[in-house]
């Protein structure tokens, strides 16, 4: 199946780390979590990216040209005071197919969505996902969902990984009750969509994918969720990046499921 990745976000929350890096292309360790993704979809068998592209992408085309496995895994260098012939012991994207659409620089997924239909003629189904988190999630288990229930979009229902304090008060304003929010009662969407071709059906130019489109599914039952518990997070902050970097530097790193 394709992989449809939206990563044309301004991602401004992240201006603390970076003016000028896309959020694609921030690193967790010494690779961008892009990358991270990919490997991850690679790992099911999925290797075929349309990455749909906006704010810097300039510098993701530029990342994926200039793509060198040696400079990542571990290799043998022959021949190093003449002609040099290198011996790669791992090779990890050297059968992966990207597919670089400019969707716009202020597009939002419905439209990076459209803008990248005619890479996706003759797929009955395809996967997708926003280009900032990463899980553990059991990809073959959500396909299989997806397709038993037989709906035409279907996504990941994860726990949020911020942590609220509830609260409650009576009409007269006073606190009756306050406390920690995280149960497995209250799930966010995680991204990791599986579509059918007809979802195009149902987006108009201009809206939003999780907004009207959405809705109409939904009213029709055709929009399904799978959920999980296990983990997943996002990189929506300069906290949150320096959270996956003490995870990857501890190698504690549960998405690597390629490991």
């Amino acid at each position: 199946m394709k992989v449809v990745l939206f990563c044309g976000g301004l991602g401004t929350r992240l201006r603390e780390h970076s003016d000028t890096v896309p959020k694609p292309l921030v690193n967790i360790g010494f690779r961008p979590i892009i990358w991270h993704l990919m490997r991850y979809y690679a790992h099911f068998g999925h290797k075929d990216f349309v990455l749909c592209l906006g704010y810097r992408g300039d510098m993701i085309r530029d990342y994926f040209l200039k793509y060198d496995e040696c400079m990542t895994n571990d290799f043998t260098m022959r021949g190093a005071g003449g002609r040099k012939q290198i011996e790669l012991h791992n090779q990890e994207a050297h059968d992966w197919n990207i597919t670089f659409v400019d969707t716009g620089l202020h597009s939002n997924i419905g439209q990076r969505l459209l803008r990248v239909k005619q890479y996706l003629a003759g797929e009955s189904e395809f996967l997708a996902n926003y280009a900032d988190g990463l899980s553990d999630l059991p990809l073959d288990k959500l396909i299989d969902d997806f397709r038993q229930k037989k709906v035409v979009a279907s996504f990941a229902s994860v726990r949020s990984w911020h942590s609220f304090h509830a609260v409650e008060s009576g009409e007269d304003g006073l606190v009756t009750a306050m406390g920690p929010m995280r149960s497995d009662q209250f799930m966010i969407n995680g991204g990791f969509f599986a579509m059918r071709n007809e979802i195009f059906d149902y987006i108009n130019e201009g809206e939003e994918m999780v907004e009207a489109p959405f809705t109409r599914l939904r009213e029709k039952r055709l929009l399904a969720t799978y959920k999980y518990n296990g983990f997943w997070q996002a990189m929506d902050t300069f906290k949150d990046k320096i959270s996956f970097d003490r995870m990857d530097a501890k190698g504690e790193c549960p998405w690597k499921v390629w490991l």
